[in-house]
């Protein structure tokens, strides 16, 4: 391979294959940076392999696919040490010139200025390009390592089906039409949560997969419409034994990725907790910047917004900003406001605090043993900033927690190469939706409840908690999981209160249902977002860098021309009719 010569390799015969990422003339002889995936390699034709040969060695282009065969020689003064490969250059005594190449349409180098559409367009360019051959050969590796931990570790891989039934999992499902079964549609999986446990029921205590999965959703830089899980379950296991293997798992892939030894346990926060310390269910612990409620301090102060707030039973929360009086201007200030309110904040009250005084907006509003008290319980000291909402809790801790994650962009707190872990459990088992007036849960309606809250299910089901776990990385979850229902009582109990008919619970679930009447054992599993994973392990911010083919924000594959219409004749044959709103013709 080009990238594989040494110093240890000098006299011997060598034939490489790859790409002409550079073509120089210089004095007679000409010089070829050859590419392929392991890297590049110099060569050097001379004249004296013969004027046919060098004819041809002169006519290369950028991006012709070659092969040559030569001596690898020393470069002596001429090395580059830049590249592992620089201190030898092949001579050239043969070459073949299997392909040639137009122009590209942009440069295939690691820092290409091209945007990312014209990249898109033209893929299985973008992808001869080091940084994204990187990330593809991490992403094999992951699954490599994967798949040799679970097999270690007494997992069985198997593959569940594409074609499967449409069920509610929170997302819209892919659905495909059947030919030989008139009107009625296949969907594609959006996990295979039923499959594997059917498996566990089947018997076979350790299962595991690499599996695509599909959501019909709105797309963002961590979505795409599909997307790969590292899927498994296991039997007669509690919430540690799940996460003690993930934790295994996850050391194993940092180890030999990265080089990285991760600690033996990971942290653990309660799903309370994350949210009261740092707002959201998925905290960055990079850095600090910790929620504090300030609601028993500002109670009776003249300051109506925060009084009335906590008299209504709201919560005045706020964030202290080392050195922010400083860092941060008033520019930047009203620009953390606008993005509090996009998550359902009214206003951000800000003051900088000073040697014996504040200034900003409340300042005025309190006294200097009100500034102390609430001075003391941010823990806040000359030069820092104060950034405080009043609202609803859950508005307050939502606006703040996504406030604490722009501030930790903004100010450079989020470095590179650090690897924080957290486990968040202890969710509550339903989350409610006020427009709908409904509870929703929380992760899937196959989630157990803790055994202690299965009486609640009957008069309070929203105080009930599930045996769930996600596991966060840097501020992105990574996997989540839980420990299964298996108790068909159960079962049918949080389908009723999630408002399924007994009808339509059977006819959605009813094989599942069947199943658990022939003795289920205890299970539960995990997924984890491969692509996700992968993107953190290359230090990308985007998950369409480590997905070999990716889809644009509108879920359409731009270089295939996916989704495509497609002819009368299909259509027919599928019993279908396509009708077109005219702003869609």
């Amino acid at each position: 391979m080009c990238g594989d010569l040494r110093e240890s390799h000098i006299d011997d015969e060598v034939v490489l294959f790859g790409w002409v990422a550079k073509h120089r003339d210089l004095g007679g002889m000409i010089f070829v940076d050859l590419r392929d995936r392991s890297g590049i390699s110099q060569v050097r034709f001379h004249p004296h392999m013969g004027d046919e040969k060098f004819a041809e060695a002169d006519s290369l282009r950028s991006e012709w696919c070659i092969g040559v065969k030569g001596k690898v020689v020393s470069r002596g003064d001429n090395a580059n040490t830049e590249i592992p490969t620089g201190m030898v250059e092949v001579m050239a005594t043969d070459i073949h010139i299997f392909s040639k190449s137009d122009t590209p349409p942009f440069l295939i180098r690691e820092d290409t200025d091209a945007n990312e559409m014209l990249r898109l367009e033209y893929r299985y360019l973008d992808l001869r390009r080091e940084p994204l051959q990187e990330a593809m050969i991490t992403r094999s590796r992951v699954n490599q390592i994967v798949r040799n931990y679970l097999c270690e570790n007494g997992f069985l891989e198997f593959e569940t089906p594409y074609l499967t039934r449409s069920t509610p999992e929170g997302a819209r499902d892919y659905l495909v039409p059947s030919r030989v079964n008139p009107g009625k549609f296949y969907a594609l999986p959006q996990s295979p949560q039923l499959f594997k446990q059917l498996l566990m029921v089947s018997g076979f205590d350790r299962y595991f997969q690499i599996v695509r999965c599909f959501r019909d959703e709105d797309l963002r830089a961590d979505r795409q419409p599909e997307f790969t899980q590292i899927d498994m379950e296991m039997s007669f296991v509690t919430p540690d034994d799940v996460i003690n293997i993930c934790e295994g798992m996850v050391r194993a892939i940092f180890d030999d990725v990265l080089d990285v030894q991760l600690p033996s346990e990971f942290k653990r926060l309660s799903y309370e907790e994350a949210i009261e310390r740092f707002g959201v269910d998925d905290p960055d612990l990079r850095f600090d910047l910790e929620l504090v409620d300030i609601s028993d301090e500002v109670a009776d102060s003249d300051f109506r917004v925060f009084s009335g707030t906590v008299e209504s039973g709201g919560a005045v929360k706020g964030i202290c900003v080392p050195g922010g009086s400083d860092a941060l201007s008033r520019k930047d200030i009203d620009a953390l406001e606008d993005h509090a309110k996009v998550y359902g904040a009214k206003g951000l009250a800000w003051a900088k605090v000073k040697e014996d005084d504040w200034s900003g907006p409340i300042s005025r509003f309190f006294d200097e043993e009100d500034r102390e008290t609430i001075q003391a319980k941010f823990g806040a000291e000359s030069g820092d900033l104060l950034l405080i909402v009043a609202a609803d809790r859950k508005v307050a801790n939502n606006s703040l927690g996504h406030l604490r994650d722009k501030l930790g962009d903004d100010l450079g707190l989020k470095v590179a190469g650090e690897f924080e872990f957290v486990w968040i459990t202890e969710f509550p088992l339903f989350e409610y939706d006020e427009e709908e007036d409904q509870l929703h849960p929380m992760h899937h309606p196959f989630t157990s409840p803790r055994p202690q809250d299965f009486e609640l299910l009957e008069g309070n089901p929203e105080a009930a908690y599930a045996q769930a776990y996600d596991l966060v990385l840097n501020g992105s979850e990574v996997g989540g999981g839980s420990i299964r229902i298996h108790r068909q009582e159960i079962q049918e109990k949080i389908f009723d209160i999630l408002g399924f008919s007994e009808e339509e619970a059977r006819d959605k679930f009813g094989f599942l249902m069947d199943a658990f009447q022939y003795g289920p054992p205890p299970h539960g599993g995990i997924a984890f977002g491969m692509d996700r994973l992968v993107s953190i392990l290359t230090g990308r911010s985007n998950i369409r860098d480590v997905i070999a083919f990716p889809k644009t924000q509108k879920a359409a594959d731009i270089m295939a021309g996916a989704p495509s219409t497609v002819g009368e004749d299909q259509l027919e044959e599928l019993h279908l009719e396509v009708e077109l709103d005219e702003e869609d013709d």
